[in-house]
């Protein structure tokens, strides 16, 4: 039986401002640009988010179902939204009007749950995904990328607190240098993720943009460099990598629980060959506007 996927966390509208002043409305949210990537590559995640009944919610809705994502959702007053304002060589700052709340959602059987963002970090939403995985863990394989928003974060060890409790939940992470840069400014990336190894995940990724990723892991540390190519814009470009990585995961059959131990084993030849196919994903999302990850054969 293919593994089930559940992702937990927000989908929003990007509404997207850029340099020549032109303005797109782009569904998007970080887990569900995760649960698209997976859709697209033949996975049929499932999502569990909030939306509201409005039109944005239908669009978010009809455009989750495109790709082959099935998802279940929580009923909030209006649908998020965040303000995307691109620069002249396509960088991304953000503004957000988001609410996040599980209320009582039902949650199905799953082999791997993948959290992060937003939905990580926003109450009362946050408390519930935490209850979820420590009542799923022992049955499912966790992945977490922190993807930090620190607009919306108001107390700075409060979030770094609620990050390390989540990594040492997790069984592989995945964060950008830029989310390591601001939870630990005097600490170098490679430090972090080491730390953050020990304290409990098999493995520990970090994503450097253009730099390319490295891994860390019981079989050591591995990286793999940038692909070259014209940037268009980096939205949805780490999302794509976390749900390539995920694909990847499951290539290689660490895909529930019980296949936690095959993550302590995994050779260093394996983790490159994830991390590379991570990589080739990311580099065609920001190839072209907006969070749009690709097919499997686009990849290819």
């Amino acid at each position: 039986m293919p593994p089930r996927i559940l992702v937990i966390g927000e989908a929003l509208i990007d509404v997207v401002r850029r340099a020549d002043g032109s303005v797109e409305e782009i569904p998007g949210g970080s887990p569900a640009n995760v649960a698209i990537t997976l859709g697209r590559l033949g996975r049929s995640p499932h999502l569990l988010t909030a939306l509201g009944s409005d039109d944005h919610g239908r669009q978010l809705s009809d455009w989750l179902a495109e790709s082959d994502v099935v998802a279940t959702h929580v009923e909030i007053p209006r649908t998020p939204t965040a303000t995307a304002e691109l620069d002249a060589v396509g960088s991304a700052t953000y503004v957000f009007d988001i609410e996040w709340s599980l209320a009582d959602a039902a949650v199905e059987p799953a082999s791997l749950i993948h959290i992060g963002s937003i939905a990580a970090l926003l109450e009362p939403g946050a408390s519930d995904m935490l209850r979820i995985l420590d009542e799923r863990r022992d049955t499912a394989l966790v992945t977490y990328d922190p993807n930090i928003r620190p607009l919306l974060v108001s107390d700075w060890t409060d979030a770094r607190q609620r990050v390390e409790a989540l990594v040492a939940r997790a069984d592989v992470v995945k964060a950008s240098d830029e989310d390591l840069h601001w939870l630990y400014p005097r600490r170098h990336p490679y430090q972090t993720a080491r730390a953050w190894r020990a304290s409990g995940p098999a493995v520990v990724v970090v994503t450097e943009g253009a730099g390319g990723a490295f891994a860390v892991a019981d079989a050591g540390e591995v990286g793999v460099p940038g692909r070259p190519v014209d940037i268009v814009d980096t939205v949805g470009a780490g999302d794509t990598f976390m749900g390539a990585l995920i694909d990847g995961l499951i290539a290689t059959s660490s895909s529930d629980g019980s296949a936690r131990a095959n993550l302590h084993t995994m050779t260093k030849s394996s983790l490159t060959s994830i991390l590379d196919w991570a990589a080739r994903a990311a580099a065609v999302t920001v190839s072209r506007r907006g969070a749009n990850p690709p097919r499997r054969d686009e990849i290819a």
